[in-house]
């Protein structure tokens, strides 16, 4: 109860720096409200900033870096969705920035000391002043205490953010949790599984342990890939809340000007970044999932190195194959075929015609081509996708959020560097290489290859099988299936407190929409 009082306390401070920013009822849509809405919206004094000359998505973001870092994280997964904000409003929050006031030097190095359980001096003969900082850490650059030593940058946790996020991800799960239980369209998009989605995004983040492991897997991962690096990670000076990581001496691809005078060529680094996020995402199922402009450099050899492996991305094989044949279907233009992917994983219900919904994506896929990037809205092209699905029943499917998240990033990054890029002839390589990898003969010989290790396992366990079934069948010749009284007592109790958590619930929701219903008169 106390919890739900603290989220409804914590979502009711939100609405009112939304209403300040003008950002939750926007004067733009004033005409169109009903009464109770104009009422409300002058209840809770909106647009009383200095963002009334913004737009609506602007005062949006504005109104989110001011609420915080969890707030922040949010609009970053809404700049993906248009289907829930619109296109414009989604342009807009690409822009969130992710920068936050650095906290002071003496509570960093404070921070390092008590995390890796040694005075400063026997680890670092330098620790600078905070080079970067952002809503969950801040990156200080540093030299080792070894002959020579290593330069290396060092990250450091906010003190607090833990509590922090914790307190926001709660209200935010609780309003998710509302919304699906009111709106029949929250529960198409999936809005719970979002918030989880962030909320273990975050977790992640929040042990740089983790983030060092991400980094290292990567490595391993892409370990032959000759235009691809990822930064070692010094174990010995990395804990929960430090992580200390190779110094990257590389030229950022956010200047293409700096590239041209390093000596590469904008064009293929632009080619470099789609190619070897696609490579990630088919090949390994693992990915990075924030390849912005500022994690991305360029070295000396001409490959691409990425720094900052906070948010990473998991897609298991059936997704993998999922995306693959979609966009296979899409480059060959076969939409009959994308279609069909959709009906066999289940993601379109039965219950729509075939046909009408390959048509559907041929309405959303023949525009693009012959066009260049320039020509292109991918803001739109989404948005005309996320109206095909909510037409045709597919709920949202959560693996795909960081996919497409971070697939919107990417091509912005290559159309910065190369504003003609053509992300579907940059993508044609990667996805062909997969599919006759995975779709061809070799697939063929690995799937009979697991069938027969398969059969293999069955006869092993055949004995075992064999006693199981007489069991069953002897207990239901004699009266039924037979359970432990200890097995009993546990599902009891699991359906008592299953049914306790549910009312509780629904008493939590109840006072909710009697507050709401209070704030609206």
């Amino acid at each position: 109860m106390i919890r739900g009082l603290n989220n409804i306390g914590r979502l009711w401070r939100a609405v009112r720096v939304l209403a300040r920013h003008d950002a939750l009822l926007p004067r733009e849509y004033l005409a169109v409200l009903p009464p109770s809405l104009k009422l409300a919206r002058r209840f809770l004094a909106s647009g009383r900033s200095a963002d009334r000359g913004l737009a609506p998505g602007v005062r949006l973001a504005r109104a989110f870096e001011s609420l915080g870092p969890a707030y922040i994280k949010l609009g970053q997964i809404l700049a993906t969705r248009p289907d829930v904000v619109g296109d414009e409003v989604s342009e807009a929050l690409k822009e969130l920035q992710d920068r936050l006031p650095p906290f002071s030097e003496v509570a960093a190095r404070a921070a390092v000391e008590s995390e890796l359980g040694r005075p400063l001096d026997t680890l670092f003969t330098r620790l600078s002043a905070p080079v970067a900082a952002a809503s969950i850490a801040q990156v200080h650059e540093a030299e080792t205490t070894e002959v020579p030593p290593a330069r290396v940058a060092v990250k450091v946790l906010r003190p607090g953010v833990e509590a922090e996020f914790a307190r926001d991800i709660s209200a935010f799960a609780f309003a998710a949790r509302l919304a699906e239980k009111l709106s029949a369209e929250a529960r198409r998009l999936r809005v719970t599984a979002l918030v989880d989605t962030l909320a273990a995004s975050v977790a992640m983040e929040m042990d740089l342990r983790m983030e060092a492991a991400a980094a290292s897997e990567l490595a391993e991962r892409t370990a032959r890939d000759g235009d691809f690096r990822v930064p070692s990670v010094d174990w010995t000076r990395t804990g929960q809340r430090v992580l200390t990581i190779e110094w990257i001496d590389g030229t950022p691809i956010r200047d293409a000007a700096a590239l041209k005078a390093a000596g590469h060529d904008p064009k293929r680094v632009a080619v470099l970044v789609v190619q070897n996020f696609l490579t990630q995402a088919l090949r390994d199922g693992f990915f990075h999932a924030d390849m912005h402009q500022g994690n991305l450099f360029v070295d000396a050899r001409g490959r691409l190195v990425a720094v900052d492996f906070g948010i990473m991305g998991r897609i298991d094989a059936s997704m993998r194959h999922f995306m693959a044949e979609t966009l296979a279907g899409f480059l060959s233009r076969d939409y009959r075929r994308v279609a069909q992917v959709h009906f066999d994983a289940g993601f379109v219900p039965a219950t729509h015609a075939l046909d009408n919904f390959a048509q559907a994506l041929r309405a959303v896929g023949e525009p693009i081509f012959g066009r260049t990037a320039r020509d292109v809205s991918m803001a739109r092209l989404l948005q005309q996708l996320f109206d095909t699905t909510r037409r045709f029943d597919m709920k949202l499917q959560p693996q795909l959020v960081l996919l497409q998240k971070t697939m919107v990033v990417v091509e912005g990054v290559a159309r910065s560097l190369d504003p003609d890029f053509d992300i579907w002839e940059a993508s044609r390589p990667v996805i062909e290489d997969w599919m006759l990898d995975h779709v061809g003969p070799k697939a063929r010989l690995r799937e009979a290859a697991d069938g027969i290790e398969a059969l293999g396992r069955l006869a092993q366990n055949l004995p075992m099988l064999l006693s199981n079934a007489e069991t069953v069948s002897q207990m239901l010749a004699h009266g039924g299936l037979r359970l432990d009284p200890e097995t009993i007592a546990h599902i009891a109790e699991a359906q008592a407190a299953r049914t306790r958590h549910v009312r509780i619930a629904i008493w939590i929701a109840a006072g909710a929409l009697g507050l709401l219903a209070l704030g609206m008169l």
